[in-house]
C-alpha cells in the first residue's frame, strides 16, 4: 500500500486580509499571505488556502500571528503569458499563536525528471529536483525541490521513478521573467529546500 505524506506547519503574521479565491463543492475557498521570518530575517511569504468555515471559526485578521497545518499543493495557471505552477499550503488547521516563526514540511513522492545537479556561483552543491506527491482521489501535486551539499549528491545519483521522503522548508523568492514582447515582470517562485531526504520503499 502507498502511504500518503504530504504535511507542512506554519507559523507567521498573516500579511494580507483573506481575499475570494474559489468556490469548490459548495465551499467557499479564500486565500491570504502569511510571512515567515528565516532565522537570516529574510522572510517567506506562502500563499495560503483556507474554507471560508475555517477562517470564521479562527476569527484571524491582517497582522495577527497564525499557525497553520495543512498540506502543500500545486495546479498550473494559465494566463496571456503562459502557464505557471502555482504552489500554495492548503490549511487544514488555523489558529492564532504568539509562537515563534515556523517552517516545517514532511513529503513522500516520486521524482517525476531525473534531478540536475550543479554548483552555485560561490561553489555551493545543489540540486534540483521535481516530486510528485500523490493526494486522494488520483490527484498529483508537483512540488519543486531543492537539496544541499552531501544530500544534493545523494539526490543527484537518483532517476526519474525513485520515490523519496524529505524534509525542509516551503520558501519563496524573486526574479525576473523576460515576456515575449520584451517587457520584464518580477515573479515569486516557491520550491521546498529539504533539509534531509532518504530513499522510500512502501
Amino acid at each position: 500500500m502507498e502511504y500518503i505524506i504530504n504535511q507542512i506547519r506554519l507559523c507567521g503574521t498573516m500579511e494580507t486580509a483573506p481575499v475570494f479565491s474559489h468556490e469548490n463543492h459548495g465551499r467557499q475557498f479564500y486565500s491570504f499571505f502569511l510571512g515567515v521570518e528565516r532565522l537570516s530575517g529574510t522572510v517567506d511569504r506562502l500563499r495560503v488556502l483556507a474554507d471560508l468555515a475555517l477562517l470564521s471559526e479562527t476569527d484571524c485578521a491582517w497582522g495577527e500571528r497564525i499557525l497553520v497545518t495543512g498540506q502543500v499543493r500545486s495546479y498550473n495557471q494559465v494566463d496571456d503569458s503562459g502557464r505557471h505552477l502555482v504552489i500554495s499550503v492548503y490549511a487544514e488547521t488555523l489558529e492564532l499563536t504568539d509562537e515563534e516563526p515556523d517552517d516545517r514540511v514532511t513529503l513522500t513522492g516520486t521524482l517525476c525528471r531525473d534531478p540536475i545537479y550543479r554548483r552555485t556561483p560561490l561553489g555551493r552543491e545543489i540540486c534540483d529536483g521535481m516530486l510528485a506527491v500523490n493526494r486522494s482521489y488520483r490527484r498529483t501535486d508537483y512540488l519543486p525541490c531543492i537539496f544541499w551539499g552531501r544530500t544534493a549528491r545523494q539526490i543527484a545519483d537518483l532517476s526519474s521513478g525513485a520515490r523519496i521522503t524529505l524534509t525542509g522548508r516551503l520558501q519563496s523568492r524573486e526574479y525576473n521573467k523576460l515576456l515575449p514582447d520584451g517587457e520584464t515582470v518580477t515573479r515569486t517562485a516557491y520550491e521546498i529546500s529539504a533539509v534531509t531526504a532518504e530513499l522510500t520503499r512502501d
